[in-house]
């Protein structure tokens, strides 16, 4: 469970798990996936850990290897607990010392992997926002992606963080349809039955063709409705109703009736309730192909989805584009960025 304090609060009676004050307790923590390549450390000790980062980061020049050895194979609830028994041995904030001891990129995941998954997302759309202009894909990616619980989870921590609420930045940075639609996902309010009316499937497919294909101009506030609102067990059902009545994929209507910023938003909808573990491949891909990366993108989608469901990413991206995920990333990074990342990506396979 997640509070807004930067923690999670396992309850020892649920889970045999002695609390995070036994500090001198091996204990051991469920990651916060199933399908993750990151999952709990067997024999985990926090001091241990922090005994080995403490020795790594000490003296002239740092220990890359031993940051990637013990934080890479942890989980984020134990980073927690490290994290504490750093602070309790040195009487120093463990993201801190790293912070002074890491650079570039490999800092930006090493400085992820510390955070709790609603304040890294709640960090990631601090940064798309502040200063001047604003990421538009960061919010996108991040708000398409999430449940009702977790989107919830982003907001407290966003609050917490940083004292603003998070609704009324993005209301401020963005305009127009768009913003609606981001809007509509920060209520949390998707239904997440798995009922499913034939009638209502029906019904939804044929208003979004109405709204779009079967018109002149295209009255987006349909396909929000829908898209936005229906549970996905219910959409994907539409979305078989749309093709036929169409005999168009709502993806291929959506670019057709659409384009910018929402385009994107409600591709990133459909992508993610059809598929999201396909829907984070074709993501990493293109931070990848061609000349460059687009690193922001590649560490955002590693960090956040490690412990969570990468084993389905790596499996959807070989099956998109022929390659492991694994080679992409050891042929575009390299050193300790590189390395952390693939033990994020885990095998080669």
């Amino acid at each position: 469970m997640f509070f807004p304090n930067g923690y999670y609060i396992v309850s020892e009676k649920m889970t045999g798990i002695p609390s995070s004050s036994e500090a001198d307790t091996p204990v051991t923590m469920a990651a916060i996936g199933s399908r993750g390549t990151v999952t709990e450390f067997r024999g985990f000790n926090a001091d241990e850990d922090a005994q080995k980062l403490h020795k790594g980061m000490k003296g002239v020049g740092t220990d890359e290897s031993a940051i990637i050895e013990v934080l890479a194979k942890r989980t984020i609830a134990q980073r927690q607990l490290i994290k504490q028994a750093f602070k309790k041995a040195f009487g120093k904030d463990l993201v801190d010392e790293l912070k002074g001891e890491l650079t570039g990129n490999f800092e930006k995941v090493v400085v992820g992997l510390m955070m709790p998954s609603p304040v890294y997302s709640a960090y990631e759309l601090r940064n798309a926002i502040k200063g001047a202009g604003t990421d538009e894909s960061y919010l996108i990616d991040i708000l398409a992606s999430q449940n009702n619980q977790e989107m919830r989870e982003i907001i407290a921590a966003y609050k917490n963080a940083y004292g603003k609420n998070l609704e009324d930045d993005i209301c401020s940075d963005t305009s127009g349809m768009f913003q609606r639609v981001l809007m509509s996902l920060l209520t949390a309010n998707r239904d997440e039955s798995d009922r499913v009316d034939q009638a209502q499937v029906v019904q939804d497919a044929k208003a979004m063709y109405e709204a779009g294909e079967a018109r002149w101009g295209t009255d987006e506030v349909r396909f929000l409705t829908v898209l936005c609102t229906r549970n996905q067990k219910h959409l994907l059902r539409v979305f078989e109703e749309y093709q036929r009545i169409s005999k168009h994929d709502i993806e291929e209507s959506i670019k057709r009736e659409m384009s910018g910023n929402l385009e994107d938003a409600f591709l990133a909808i459909v992508k993610c309730l059809r598929n999201k573990p396909a829907f984070f491949a074709e993501r990493l891909h293109k931070s990848m192909k061609g000349v460059g990366t687009t690193d922001s993108i590649l560490i955002r989608v590693m960090v956040s989805r490690c412990e969570i469901d990468m084993l389905d990413i790596k499996a959807q991206f070989q099956k998109m584009y022929g390659k492991t995920l694994y080679s992409f990333i050891k042929g575009d990074c390299s050193g300790d960025y590189r390395n952390i990342l693939l033990q994020l990506c885990g095998s080669d396979s």
